[in-house]
């Protein structure tokens, strides 16, 4: 029997984390099989999936800029991909491209770990951004409770994905931060501001209360130019590592048949590959 191939596919996909993920838990579950990287452009990528069924892998995760077009082309999807209009994990069940959405458990498993009770007292939550990662997280947080604040440069793509998202998540222009940041419980960076090689995230932090937490998806760097200035008010952050880490555990146990655990030794293999010592 061959053994089990999955990947990681994105434009770029070079600084994916992912692999190193899997190959860990391989290891430490004794499983034959690989995870691998597939760096396959916009324009290739309908062709790449609609083949998928018939390529050999068992499944994949799927990042930027893919979710959305890996949601179009799932014959089936799970209740988070329904709902949020993203996919970032496939798998093929009965000769079928299927997907579903782990982002959004990942990103409450996350905020659970790094600040445990950080939703005892649901409130306001301020979203930036209208991608795939902002939809996963206004379902995460609309589960536990919160009224979501939606804000995106292109307001019309933020009031497209409220509508979808429902009760509870509005949408809102940059021009309109500050004030809805005085109200805010948490606040997600989930657009890509910050990250290595891209623009740092520039916005007035001293509207939120001092009891409000700061989190960003971003892993690359570690604790991005938007962490270390809400650090530096005195605020509690979360990097975005802990989401990368959670959001895998559901596609290994589909793709290799064993539940895995996202350990303290896991995310001290990635800090070390990040070149951070925490």
């Amino acid at each position: 029997m061959t053994a089990p191939r999955a990947f990681v596919v994105g434009w770029p996909i070079a600084q994916s984390r992912s692999p190193l993920i899997h190959a860990h838990w391989l290891a430490e579950h004794g499983l034959a099989g690989s995870y691998e990287r597939l760096a396959v452009p916009p324009d290739e990528i309908e062709a790449f999936l609609k083949n998928l069924p018939e390529s050999g892998w068992v499944g994949g995760n799927v990042t930027v800029p893919h979710k959305e077009t890996a949601f179009r082309l799932a014959s089936e999807r799970d209740a988070v991909a329904e709902a949020t209009g993203a996919v970032n994990t496939l798998w093929i069940e009965e000769g079928k491209l299927c997907g579903g959405n782990t982002d959004a458990i990942g990103f409450l498993a996350n905020l659970d770990d790094r600040a445990a009770g950080w939703d005892a007292r649901p409130g306001d939550a301020v979203v930036l951004g209208a991608g795939g990662a902002a939809s996963a997280a206004a379902w995460g947080l609309k589960t536990r409770g919160f009224r979501v604040r939606l804000v995106n440069r292109t307001l019309a793509r933020a009031e497209a994905l409220a509508a979808r998202l429902g009760d509870d998540v509005s949408a809102h222009g940059w021009d309109v931060v500050r004030h809805l940041l005085r109200d805010a419980r948490l606040l997600v960076n989930t657009t890509s501001l910050g990250m290595a090689g891209k623009d740092e995230m520039t916005l007035d932090l001293s509207p939120l209360p001092a009891t409000a937490l700061v989190s960003d998806v971003v892993y690359v760097p570690l604790e991005t130019p938007f962490l270390a200035a809400a650090r530096a008010r005195g605020l509690a952050t979360v990097d975005g590592l802990g989401m990368l880490l959670h959001q895998a555990v559901s596609g290994f146990e589909r793709w290799f048949g064993v539940r895995p655990k996202v350990t303290p030794e896991l995310r001290r293999l990635l800090l070390a590959d990040l070149g951070v010592v925490e």
